[in-house]
């Protein structure tokens, strides 16, 4: 019996022997490798506040499904179903000791790997004397058009501190760009601890490191890294097809794309919120776009100097939190319309009321003028006007920006146009009151009144492009002047830049039954030929009844070595010729009946223009560098 049992051991012991190598994983096919992990390092030290970036290189043969970490955020990780790949994590301490941080990797056949990191954390003493950056959080993520430590994120202080004191603090960013350090200036070295804001805007989405240094006097350092991930957004397009017949909304989050001509009806109000874009359709004729506020309409345009509604053409590329276009030049025009505001304030013109230039005489919405002075057509303000001015017929296109019988209750202030294939604004009668406008590029005059218009511009920027006209062309009444309005207008604290290539390029035509004031303007970089104008006997008469006043204006020169280099050179009288240009009129010599004021000059340093920095942070012309010289 015991050599029985002995051999039944011998051979169950066998058996099991022979269980196991058939379970051999060379070979069984079926079997996968375990996940594998490797780490940038064992171990790390870093200060309390500061964050570790720990990376990770996995090798998956069974195909990635998940990751988990004990403490910290992990970054990024490969694709679901990858062989292999790399793990990036964060891990910010609030407090000091060591930590241990593991990481644990998991295939698509559960099959778990695990590496662990040891995190030595040092307490913010800055009695230890080492320099230290607190306050960069280790990953962000922002859309296009938002900043780092902006509204997207909200305000990063960064704290600099150095025992030694503060050398240098420097900023590194992978786009390649020159980057600004938010509001540090460097004016700290030297300090042991100093704080700034943290502000990196960039224009296109992507990753991006930015690699942060501190060095103290004794040349020891601190850095910290941050990744940035920008991502594009989508906003959605809304099609404006029909006229605006009661209270409507454009909000910032969505491009308004313009497919005709759109009115603001009478009693409707249209607002737009700061930061909106509204794109027109291309179309010529009656069927050029634009967008027209009707006698009785309102628009509230209401931007602001971080965020102007732009208007322009679809051609832009331009998205919401953008302020100079990323494909189109400031001299593309003809485009799309403009913006049309027509009020009820009295014209002194053949009727009460008239069909404005640029809408078709069936669109009985284009009439404008009336008997209110007073009367408004909401508040625009930061808006920015671009590519504009389509066709409607021969030699007649519409303006950047129309008003006609635009009334004293309307405000209307920083307005920017660019890139107009007429004027860049036209007033047509009417009693509003303008400030802070620049115009860019015109077409033809940069600015342009008529029609008696009864109200002040006040502080505003011409900058002539290479197809523009006059820089101011100034007529006066088209018949009766009602009785209450002046029919005259103050324009005054302007800078105006001319363009040596300009097809016409003139400073001033003083024209028809022209009557105003013109005070405190200064003219720069004209041609040779360039001269202010008035053009026959009806406007000299005006000037010697002291209808038209000139004071304080200033004309610099320096850049041409011969033409109209003096006062009296610059000042023409013309008088009225016939079709075969045969003078019909007598000159009046008006400069002897009424000499020019003394304060009207030749200079080569300004005393009088543009208040520049209404026009700084908001307009395409500044990130342009076209203030530069004002």
């Amino acid at each position: 019996m015991n050599k029985l049992r002995n051999l039944l051991a011998i051979i169950a012991l066998f058996s099991s022997l022979l269980v196991v190598t058939s379970c051999d994983d060379d070979d069984d096919p079926a079997v996968v490798e375990r996940p594998s992990i490797s780490s940038s390092s064992a171990s790390t030290s870093i200060i309390t506040g500061n964050s570790a970036a720990l990376t990770f290189n996995v090798t998956v043969p069974g195909g990635y499904a998940s990751s988990t970490i004990s403490a910290g955020t992990i970054n990024s990780e490969p694709s679901v179903g990858a062989t292999s790949g790399t793990i990036t994590a964060s891990y910010t301490p609030t407090s000091a000791g060591t930590t241990t941080i593991t990481l644990t990797v998991t295939d698509q056949q559960s099959t778990s790997k695990s590496e662990s990191i040891s995190v030595d954390v040092i307490a913010n003493d800055p009695v230890a004397g080492a320099p230290l950056i607190s306050g960069i959080p280790a990953t962000a993520s922002i859309y296009v058009g938002d900043t780092l430590g902006g509204e997207a994120t909200g305000d990063i202080e960064v704290i600099l501190t150095a025992e030694a004191g503060i050398s240098s603090f420097t900023l590194s960013v992978n786009d390649g760009a020159e980057t600004a350090l938010g509001a540090y200036d460097g004016s700290a070295t030297a300090d042991t601890i100093d704080v700034y804001s943290l502000g990196y805007a960039p224009t296109e989405a992507g990753t991006y490191v930015l690699d942060f240094t501190l060095t103290d006097a004794d040349g020891e350092t601190a850095q910290v890294t941050h990744v940035l991930t920008v991502e594009d957004v989508e906003y959605p397009t809304s099609i404006i097809s029909d006229n605006i017949e009661e209270n409507t909304t454009w909000y910032a989050d969505t491009v308004y794309e313009l497919a005709g001509r759109i009115a603001v009806l009478d009693g409707a109000v249209l607002t737009i919120q700061a930061g909106t874009i509204i794109k027109g359709q291309a179309g010529s004729g009656s069927n050029a776009t634009a967008l027209l506020i009707a006698r009785g309409g309102t628009l509230n345009a209401e931007g602001s100097p971080t965020q102007p509604i732009i208007f322009t053409t679809v051609s832009d590329q331009i998205a919401p939190g953008q302020i100079a276009s990323p494909n189109m030049l400031p001299t593309d025009s003809g485009l799309w319309g403009g913006l049309i505001i027509l009020g009820n304030a009295p014209i002194a013109a053949d009727a009460e009321s008239i069909q404005i230039e640029g809408i078709p005489p069936s669109d009985t919405n284009g009439l404008y003028g009336g008997t209110d002075p007073d009367d408004s057509s909401g508040t625009i303000q930061y808006v920015s006007i671009r590519h504009g001015g389509a066709n409607i017929g021969e030699g007649n296109e519409i303006n950047g920006i129309t008003l006609g019988g635009v009334g004293a209750g309307t405000t209307i202030d920083h307005i920017e146009v660019i890139g107009n294939q007429d004027d860049g604004i036209e007033f047509f009668g009417g009693t509003v009151n303008v400030n802070d406008v620049l115009i860019w590029n015109a077409g033809d005059d940069s600015f342009d009144y008529d029609q008696g218009i009864s109200g002040t511009l006040d502080n505003f920027i011409g900058i002539l492009g290479p197809d523009s006209d006059h820089a101011l062309e100034l007529d006066g009444p088209e018949g009766a002047v009602p009785a209450n309005i002046s029919g005259s207008f103050t324009i005054q604290n302007g800078s105006i830049k001319g363009s040596l290539d300009a097809t016409g390029g003139e400073y001033a035509d003083l024209r028809s039954d022209i009557r105003g004031d013109l005070n405190n303007i200064y003219f720069f970089n004209f041609k040779a030929n360039s001269d202010v104008e008035f053009d026959n006997n009806g406007v000299s008469q005006n000037y010697i009844d002291e209808l038209i006043n000139l004071t304080n204006l200033q004309f610099n020169v320096s850049h041409l070595s011969d033409g109209n280099l003096t006062i009296e050179d610059i000042f023409q009288e013309k008088v009225a010729t016939d079709d075969n240009d045969v003078p019909t009129e007598d000159p009046l010599d008006i400069f002897t009946e009424r000499p020019l004021e003394s304060t009207i000059e030749v200079v080569t340093t300004p005393t009088v223009g543009a208040d520049k920095t209404e026009f700084t942070g908001w307009t395409w012309a500044d990130y342009a560098g076209e203030l530069a010289d004002f």
